[in-house]
């Protein structure tokens, strides 16, 4: 009876170490859970107050920079045509379970609206022609106790001029199966000007 249950033991100390080794941070598994499309349709379904808004995320330049870069596409879901943010995020480790997600812009984006469909976004673009959004990156750690990367902006880093606002926030939580995502704009006077007030959008995994 010890026997069987010494096995047994090790059987689920084994099943542990090996789930958590599939979910070990690293680029390439940060990548592969900010891919894909997404929606926060629950949520407007529960709470007015939001939107339905639907995220896309697609690698760019695959193979053919040192550099990981992500397409990102945001749009409200009456408007998939018509995107209202279309971002470049490139992907650092910066060590074994800290990251950087740095956020770059390019021209004339609606050209290239609904590229996170192609095989190739942005074709056409190279990364020397992105302009970074300087302090607005946004700084990732691995959670193994949630089994989600989270992390933020710095402080008041990332200048924004929307709706009176001098300065935005961007908080992140990525799981394997949704990203929980919350945008707020402060003035100068630390009053928040735009985003929720309650919590941030829940993007799941579609």
């Amino acid at each position: 009876m010890n026997k069987i249950f010494s096995i047994l033991c090790m059987l689920l100390i084994s099943a542990t170490t090996n789930a958590g080794a599939e979910n070990a941070p690293s680029l390439e598994h940060l990548k592969e859970w900010m891919q894909g499309s997404f929606n926060s349709a629950r949520q407007a379904e529960k709470d007015d107050t939001f939107f339905n808004i639907h995220l896309y995320m697609k690698e760019s330049w695959q193979g053919e920079t040192e550099s990981t870069y992500l397409y990102v596409e945001q749009a409200a879901a009456d408007y998939l045509d018509k995107p209202y943010r279309q971002r470049v995020y490139e992907l650092k480790q910066l060590s074994g379970n800290e990251f950087e997600s740095v956020v770059y812009t390019f021209d004339d984006p609606q050209e290239h609206a609904g590229d996170w469909k192609k095989e190739r976004p942005l074709e056409g673009l190279l990364p020397a022609d992105l302009s970074i959004r300087k302090g607005c990156s946004v700084f990732l750690k691995w959670d193994a106790s949630t089994q989600s990367y989270f992390g933020s902006t710095h402080e008041k880093d990332c200048e924004s001029t929307l709706r009176g606002a001098t300065y935005a926030t961007s908080s992140v939580r990525i799981f394997s199966d949704r990203i929980e995502s919350w945008d707020r704009g402060y003035d100068a006077d630390d009053n928040q000007v735009w985003g929720s007030e309650s919590e941030g959008y829940v993007f799941n995994r579609q």
